[in-house]
């Protein structure tokens, strides 16, 4: 393999700049690794060599011509294939959009493109991004290169395990209940969920409105930082974007953490959370103490209606997001005699069965007698759930505990037990419902050298603060710098 696909955003910039390597043979390296590695892996939905090599050229051109030029540039990335994409094939997992080509750019691909990175592929993800293992996909099951027999999360698990095999320098996923942070966890990545209006949903398949986040997935947390200041900020485009002023992520880096004040909500070490899981977690809380943090023990009593409370709140977004893949304007089109069949068939074959799941709970739970009930009252426990943490950050800075609560599962052994499978993200949901940053940052190895999270929770538009901890943790243990072995 070679050694350039290995690098990191801010290593290969300055490589770009020593004029030690131009963006075609960088480019170059990390589509022949693409191709090598993936028969194994399944990471990516479509991989775009000509658009990038003329991307590449392109750059190249900037970076002969400039002495500085943006931290993108030239970079190659990877956007999970939930992000509108101009001229490339953008399907969502999905069999209803097997044959979309969008006409324009998601907001946060105009962000990258701006700079002049490039984009070598999109990545696979659940249908929709409906899955917490990738195993929904319409297309086909990604593995965790860590151990090919595994999930590697979702539904940004394409994101997550291109990352964590070198197949990009770094990728763009989604986070609607954990989505970026449980696939992070999972290969052994840096994954970032931004506060809801940090960064714009423009031009981003919806899941479900008030939830979904768009966030980098990267090798370290330098890159997370220099990601996050390409694609946040507000985009008139966004009706849900936040007017609020974006910092410089990379200036709190290298900044220490002492006296920090860091809650360790005892609902996060239940007996559901796997004794290899804790046991990393905790050493790794031990070592931010060490570091000078103080460790509080805190409670986030409604901790446990979060499941409930997310899958009544999701799929009834999803319902109505979903209406308008109905046959009419694009994607899959069956062949049908009456408006009402053409709807039916379409949708019957375009979409997964997950997919229907939630549509169908979805329509329940907003349905005339059932709302109330159902909607209503989830909508109340998510304001409970979200005061629970403001009652919380009065007395800490940083929030840290498990993503997961076990290591990858194997290939087939929820997908189908929805139940089991909607568990999985327990340890994340709850930060989604309350419109919170949260952060997986890599802290060990459970058993079977499985890749263990350390999540960090932070305070509304306060991400600086979990990329300090973050960065702080990164320097002082070195996970980040172990690899899968993957033979080619």
């Amino acid at each position: 393999m070679s050694e350039l696909a290995k690098l990191t955003i801010h290593t290969a910039h300055q490589k770009l700049k020593k004029k030690e390597i131009s963006a075609t043979e960088l480019t170059t390296a990390v589509l022949d690794h693409i191709e090598k590695t993936e028969p194994q892996i399944n990471a990516f939905i479509s991989i775009c060599r000509d658009q990038a090599m003329a991307q590449a050229k392109q750059a190249d051109s900037i970076i002969f011509k400039e002495k500085n030029f943006p931290i993108l540039t030239g970079i190659p990335i990877a956007p999970k294939d939930i992000y509108l994409t101009k001229g490339i094939l953008t399907t969502c997992a999905s069999h209803i959009l097997h044959n979309f080509v969008p006409p324009y750019n998601a907001t946060v691909i105009e962000k990258c493109l701006a700079q002049n990175a490039v984009i070598v592929g999109k990545t696979n993800l659940d249908e929709f991004a409906m899955g917490s293992s990738t195993e929904t996909s319409y297309f086909k099951n990604t593995k965790n290169p860590w151990d090919l027999s595994r999930i590697p999360g979702g539904s940004s698990g394409g994101s997550a395990a291109a990352v964590s095999a070198d197949q990009c320098l770094a990728s763009l996923g989604t986070d609607t209940g954990g989505s970026i942070r449980q696939p992070a966890s999972l290969c052994s990545v840096v994954g970032l969920k931004p506060t809801y209006g940090r960064v714009s949903r423009y031009g981003t398949m919806a899941f479900a409105s008030s939830l979904d986040q768009m966030g980098p997935l990267t090798k370290d947390v330098t890159d997370c930082a220099h990601m996050m200041n390409v694609i946040s900020g507000h985009d008139e485009k966004d009706s849900t974007s936040i007017k609020t002023p974006v910092p410089d992520f990379t200036k709190t880096l290298n900044q220490n953490i002492k006296k920090l004040r860091i809650g360790v909500p005892k609902e996060f070490f239940t007996q559901a959370i796997a004794t290899d899981v804790k046991q990393c977690v905790n050493t790794a809380l031990k070592q931010l103490e060490g570091l000078g943090a103080e460790l509080i023990d805190i409670s986030l009593p409604n901790t446990e209606y979060a499941v409930a409370t997310y899958y009544i709140i999701a799929p009834a977004e999803a319902s109505a997001n979903l209406a308008r893949y109905d046959g009419v304007r694009f994607g899959l089109r069956e062949q049908a005699n009456t408006l009402q069949e053409l709807y039916s068939k379409t949708k019957a074959s375009g979409f997964g069965a997950e997919v229907k799941r939630r549509i169908l709970i979805g329509t329940f739970v907003l349905s005339s007698g059932y709302y109330d009930a159902y909607y209503g009252k989830a909508q109340k426990t998510r304001t409970i759930i979200r005061n629970d943490f403001t009652e919380v950050f009065k007395n800490v800075d940083v929030i840290a505990g498990p993503v997961s609560p076990t290591t990858a599962f194997k290939l087939g052994e929820k997908i189908n037990d929805p139940l089991q499978m909607y568990l999985s993200d327990i340890l994340t949901l709850s930060t989604n419902l309350a419109g919170l940053p949260g952060m997986s940052v890599p802290c060990g190895f459970g058993d079977g050298n499985l890749p263990v999270g350390l999540q960090l929770i932070g305070k509304a538009f306060d991400e600086e603060t979990l990329i300090r901890v973050a960065h702080c943790y990164e320097q002082a243990t070195k996970w980040h710098l172990k690899k899968p072995k993957i033979t080619t």
